[in-house]
């Protein structure tokens, strides 16, 4: 988004990152945000904001990484701030999903064109796997689809792909609110 904060952009006269906590928070029980800059900004949105933890970024990976430190329960859910339409239903049915998989990750699937498509950072995981996640980063790898392979994963297919769009740039933000 040429250098501007994306989670702090506005999408319908609010910021992304607040589409995003509005639309978690009846999904969750607590809520957290990871930012690496403008953490005040993200604060006054009202919840706690914990950037990376190491300051190399290292994508979303080292934001599952700084939630699962923090996470004080069996299980987190990661969704970006770029995509404020993911259902209200999401994390219900990557719950049943991971339950029924016996998995440790359950993660969102998209059908665009008859072909289904991961969205990893959509995804409810065990804290268990922190250990996993640590050791995978301080081995220099980044690649989440990489990781994600290495354990139990279930796709969860939604069939509304625009639900789960992300906004990558300006002329992306302002087709989602068209």
């Amino acid at each position: 988004m040429g250098g501007v904060d994306k989670g702090l952009q506005n999408f319908q006269g609010i910021p992304l990152a607040m589409h995003a906590l509005l639309r978690l928070g009846p999904q969750v029980g607590e809520i957290m945000v990871n930012a690496n800059r403008n953490l005040a900004a993200y604060e006054s949105l009202g919840a706690p904001v914990w950037p990376d933890a190491d300051a190399d970024f290292a994508g979303p990976l080292a934001g599952f990484a700084a939630g699962l430190e923090r996470c004080e329960t069996e299980y987190l859910v990661t969704v970006p701030c770029d995509s404020p339409l993911f259902p209200p239903d999401m994390v219900e049915r990557l719950a049943a999903a991971l339950q029924e998989a016996d998995a440790d990750i359950a993660m969102v699937a998209t059908r665009e064109g008859g072909v289904v498509r991961a969205q990893p950072v959509f995804c409810l995981l065990k804290t268990a796997l922190l250990g996993s996640l640590l050791a995978f980063l301080d081995s220099g790898q980044r690649k989440i689809d990489i990781w994600t392979a290495s354990h139990a994963c279930v796709e969860v297919v939604f069939e509304d792909s625009h639900a789960f769009a992300g906004a990558n740039t300006l002329t992306e933000l302002q087709q989602l609110q068209s």
